[in-house]
């Protein structure tokens, strides 16, 4: 192979030509034959056994050409990135094949998209908002509440109507127009009043009833309900079986015990304590988000949108293959998700875009900071992932290759350099 030019003719776009000698063209062409051949039904001659003289002369001199192209295009292409030090984001394309013959053999050039050369405006000293990640009395106060419901135990209630709050078990079945709606009827079922789990004004006319009546609710479905009830009047025949309501714990050392607490003051602590603590998870969660969000915002160039374009198909194959492996496929998990596919690939489109910024200013703070995984630390994370996974360490060596180790190391330090020079701010005032 030779690499006759490489020359920047577009923005991230080259043309390469190259030229292929006679004599390696010729031997592509045999390859081409003797892969051939097989195929080849010639008078005369059993079946794979025409000599390659005798094909030509009857399809023509050049019958194996474009499979010897076929053959030798791959690595031809591959040399010349090599050797014109360019590093392409797609596949080539405009192939203009000028001259093809065993007697001068192969010219050819093809346009290549490559990585394009970005600015990277900075990486340290990135701002963003971070959040107050303080507990508020009101917020331990909430979660005791939660604890004191989740606790509770259902009592029946007698001797008195229903009340706001309360659990009722109804039957009931709904009409329009006189006439039975599907999905408007059920049985013994658990409702709690003031939960707005049904239409508005369905459970304000269960206060005040007893158990074992029965009678009539008069409601008005909501404009945006579904299209066969929207707007239309609608009545109710219930009748009430039971009354329930919830008998909550008192707060008390007891309950605190039952929390694996010794006393109430020790629980509040101990709730403020795991609150604190995911707050802070969460705010430093979010404030890294916005950091990366900043570096990527300060990537400068014209990036190939076919880069986008593959990152995004990159995205959307690897979720793919997360739902499959809940035993689900694509198409079915966005149904479920009241998702269109063209709607869920424009969103991983969205999300490419900043994928691509980013592995652009990682590769620039790599070289800035002259960062590279010495070889003990891609030892390390051989062993790690051998005992993730229970594998042998010289079995994973034999699947995961070390300069993806190495590289994948190499990215987290420069993320690294990014987070620990970044500077939290305090949350604009709403």
């Amino acid at each position: 192979m030779s690499l006759v030019s490489a020359n920047k003719t577009e923005t991230n776009t080259y043309t390469i030509e190259i030229a292929v000698s006679a004599e390696d063209f010729k031997a592509a062409v045999q390859q081409a034959y003797l892969k051939n051949r097989k195929n080849i039904q010639i008078p005369g001659f059993r079946k794979g056994k025409a000599p390659k003289q005798m094909i030509e002369k009857l399809y023509g001199e050049n019958f194996f050409y474009e499979e010897a192209l076929e053959e030798i295009f791959p690595k031809e292409i591959e040399a010349a990135y090599d050797e014109a030090k360019i590093e392409p984001v797609d596949q080539p394309k405009d192939l203009d094949v000028k001259t093809m013959n065993v007697e001068e053999g192969l010219n050819f050039t093809v346009k290549v998209t490559v990585k394009p050369e970005i600015t990277l405006k900075a990486y340290k000293g990135l701002e963003a908002e971070k959040a107050d990640s303080t507990v508020t009395a009101e917020e331990i106060d909430t979660e005791i509440n939660y604890m004191l419901d989740r606790g509770a135990r259902l009592v029946d209630v007698e001797g008195r109507a229903v009340e706001n709050g309360d659990i009722t078990v109804i039957d009931f079945e709904g009409f329009v127009d006189g006439v039975a709606f599907e999905g408007g009827k059920a049985e013994k079922y658990n409702l709690t009043i003031g939960d707005g789990q049904f239409i508005p004004g369905f459970e304000d006319q269960i206060i005040g009833h007893n158990i074992g009546e029965e009678f009539d609710i008069n409601v008005t479905f909501p404009e945006n309900y579904a299209e066969e009830l929207a707007s239309k009047d609608a009545v109710f025949k219930i009748k009430l079986h039971e009354i329930k309501t919830k008998e909550m714990p008192e707060l008390d050392d007891e309950f605190a015990k039952d929390q694996d607490y010794d006393t109430v003051d020790e629980m509040k602590k101990g709730i403020e304590s795991d609150m604190l603590a995911r707050k802070q998870e969460a705010a430093q969660n979010a404030f890294e988000d916005a950091v990366i969000e900043a570096l990527c915002a300060n990537v400068e160039g014209e990036i190939p949108e076919v880069m986008f374009d593959n990152k995004a198909e990159e995205n959307v194959n690897n979720f793919a293959q997360r739902v499959q492996q809940q035993g689900i496929d694509l198409d079915t998990y966005l149904m479920y998700m009241g998702m269109d596919k063209e709607g869920f690939k424009a969103s991983m489109k969205e999300r490419a875009v900043n994928d691509v910024k980013l592995d652009l200013a990682i590769e620039k703070i790599i070289e800035a900071e002259g960062i590279k995984a010495e070889e003990a630390a891609v030892e390390e994370e051989y062993s790690k992932m051998a005992e993730q996974y229970g594998l042998d360490v010289e079995k994973i060596k034999t699947i995961v290759p070390a300069g993806m180790v190495e590289m994948e190391l190499n990215r987290q330090a420069a993320i690294k350099v990014v987070l620990d020079s970044a500077v939290a701010t305090a949350p604009k005032a709403e």
